[in-house]
């Protein structure tokens, strides 16, 4: 691949403010980018609106340019190494580096190339208040220049890549919400329990509760053993990412001892994510709960799925966290979980629940792993082109 310079390639302008004593120079006709509205794009490419605007006058009488659309914009001043792309005519702050690409240049491709590099961009910026990397640093800044049909492949399959997450979590937050609907529309609202399902405890339902167990004589060590599951593992979702957890060595008579079963729940107990659970679904390696997370084993008289829906509503939510004492940080312990009361609906509704949740979820799971597995295509894609 032949490598060039950012300032052979590129023409590169920075930015400017209007005096902010003349009201006259704001609230025009002209886009004003600041670096918060591209970080707020929250990975996303272009940038089409700004939060401010300025006058022909206070361009004129400023040292801010108006740029030509599908400028690459990138953050130079103390949020260093973020880009978006004008997808109109704009000025900016002088908190940009602005990249005006030259022919061998696609403006996505140098787009999503330079954030790869953000470290370095923060290694090489200078100041002391604020850091800031200079114009004549980033002329020299090496950049890779593909054929610009090979540029244009990359740009597609990152896009896809990105198109494919943003469905997937289109899809997980749809789930979530048709999930809760479906709790509330089969068995009420479990504050008032309208439908008059007998109640119970959360003790009455459960064959064991216990701590995760501690290890300290032991480190990870990532090869053989078991996962142990952290609360950084759970989502506030109920999701639970197993296969992201690290791997402990332990022995057989451990395993035995402290192994998940499928249908175990699983409740955060301390700090600033207590009552966040999760169902233990089984897993392709043993999995041990961590020591800040409360297992509770459910007996045959309840679907977990049930009552894992009904901690994760609202309601469920409010009585864990009402549960919690305040010493040096939150906390919940098992005797307050056990006597938390739910209403307890027949047994084949309660199956039949779990049988639509999963559905579902299904379909959700389905657009996660296309999504994954893109993102593993093209973190690959630009690990093998840009060394990230």
């Amino acid at each position: 691949m032949n490598w060039s310079t950012l300032g052979a390639e590129c023409q590169i302008i920075g930015g400017g403010t209007p005096s902010r004593t003349r009201q006259d120079f704001f609230g025009g006709l002209i886009p004003w980018a600041t670096p918060t509205d591209v970080t707020r794009l929250n990975g996303g490419r272009f940038l089409k609106a700004t939060s401010e605007t300025i006058t022909e006058e206070g361009l004129n009488r400023s040292s801010a340019k108006l740029l030509p659309a599908g400028t690459v914009l990138l953050t130079s001043r103390a949020t260093i190494g973020f880009t978006a792309i004008a997808a109109v005519a704009m000025a900016t702050n002088q908190g940009f580096a602005n990249l005006i690409c030259g022919p061998r240049v696609v403006p996505e491709f140098l787009a999503v190339w330079l954030p790869t590099h953000r470290d370095r961009l923060i290694q090489l910026a200078g100041g002391t208040t604020f850091k800031e990397i200079s114009k004549g640093t980033l002329k020299s800044f090496p950049v890779p220049i593909p054929p610009l049909d090979e540029q244009r492949r990359i740009v597609d399959v990152l896009n896809r890549a990105a198109g494919l997450k943003r469905l997937a979590e289109q899809a997980q937050a749809k789930a979530r919400e048709l999930i809760s609907a479906l709790f509330v529309e089969m068995f009420g609202d479990p504050a008032t329990n309208p439908k008059g399902w007998p109640t119970t405890n959360i003790g009455a339902l459960t064959s064991y509760t216990r701590y995760g167990p501690r290890f300290p004589d032991r480190r990870y060590e990532g090869r053989t053993g078991a996962h142990i599951l952290r609360t950084t593992d759970m989502g506030f979702d109920g999701s639970l990412a197993w296969g992201n957890s690290p791997v402990l060595p332990v022995s057989e008579e451990e395993l035995r001892k402290y192994a998940l079963t499928k249908g175990t729940l699983l409740i955060t107990r301390t700090g600033a994510t207590i009552g966040k659970t999760a169902l233990f679904n089984g897993a392709s390696r043993p999995c041990i709960a961590g020591a800040y997370l409360i297992e509770i084993g459910l007996g045959s008289q309840v679907v977990p799925d049930f009552v894992l829906r009904f901690l994760l509503s609202d309601w469920g939510q409010r009585k864990l966290r009402a549960g919690s004492r305040a010493v040096a940080q939150p906390n919940i312990n098992v005797p307050t979980i056990r006597a938390i009361e739910l209403p307890l609906p027949p047994f084949k509704l309660q199956q039949t629940f779990a049988k639509r949740v999963s559905e579902v979820s299904s379909v959700a799971d389905l657009t996660r792993r296309a999504a994954t597995a893109a993102e593993q295509t093209s973190g690959a894609l630009m690990s093998r082109l840009f060394g990230s």
